[in-house]
């Protein structure tokens, strides 16, 4: 992968008030899914929002629901250096002060075993999972360290934990996210910047039409007779994390619907 440069700056030692000195949540992939219900929550309970996503006019919509006084909007690919530097300048020019990053950003794509799987599926949830992911981390982290204070909430999954069929690359990308979540919390010791990793399990978005290629039938047989999460329950469980005393830091939070849990070891037999 060949090396890319993210336009970083510190914030000077002036105030960098937000609209009415609310605390800011940046959050990227907001236009659908854990990122839509985060932007929703957060801006309900008084926080000013910074949605960023790739589909512009879903932003749009957001912030006509949400106010423009309680929601900025601003396009984003996390998989694209330029779209992350042009977010950063937005953030610079408006003398925003980040108080929370949410890394909501991520996919899933086919359910192929290994040897059949569509190599540039791969490539997509590298790109997006885990590339995206640090990129935008890094592009935050200086402006949380300068002031001596934020969180960076990333959104890793069950599969990064437990493995299953087809989830290959996908469960070995939010496995990366969990690992860096830890070592970051380890390079941020002193600093009182917070991490956390949110793990979801199965939860009813647009993520398994994601992973269909948009095939909503097959997506919807992934949820039938059972009771799965809802964005909206990820993003509580995210608001809750946010919202604790600063001196406590959840470090990873797993979450699993009731009716789903942990697989037997498959035995294949001759």
């Amino acid at each position: 992968m060949a090396k890319q440069n993210i336009s970083v700056q510190g914030s000077s030692n002036q105030d960098q008030p937000n609209q009415g000195n609310r605390k800011l949540v940046v959050i990227t992939g907001a236009s659908s899914g854990f990122g839509l219900a985060c932007a929703k929550k957060f801006a309900d309970n008084g926080w000013l929002v910074l949605a960023a996503a790739r589909r512009q006019e879903r932003l749009e919509k957001l912030q006509n629901q949400l106010g423009e006084k309680n929601c900025l909007i601003q396009p984003l690919d996390v998989t694209q250096t330029d779209s992350i530097n042009s977010l950063m300048g937005f953030i610079q020019s408006k003398q925003l002060s980040v108080d929370l990053l949410i890394n909501n950003a991520g996919l899933a794509l086919g359910l192929s075993a290994a040897y059949q799987a569509d190599l540039s599926d791969w490539q997509t949830m590298i790109d997006t999972n885990i590339t995206g992911l640090i990129r935008m981390t890094r592009a935050i982290l200086p402006l949380m360290v300068d002031k001596r204070s934020g969180h960076v909430i990333n959104l890793g999954s069950v599969a990064g934990s437990y493995a299953y069929p087809g989830a290959n690359v996908y469960g070995a990308s939010k496995a990366f996210v969990e690992q860096f979540s830890l070592n970051l919390r380890a390079d941020l010791a002193g600093t009182a910047v917070r991490v956390t990793n949110i793990e979801p399990g199965m939860a009813e978005t647009e993520f398994s039409e994601v992973r269909f290629h948009g095939d909503k039938q097959k997506a919807a047989s992934i949820y039938d007779q059972v009771q799965p999460l809802v964005a909206e329950d990820i993003a509580e469980s995210i608001f809750w994390c946010a919202s604790l005393p600063e001196h406590v830091n959840i470090n990873r939070l797993e979450i699993m619907p009731t009716c789903q849990s942990f697989a037997p070891l498959t035995v294949s037999k001759s």
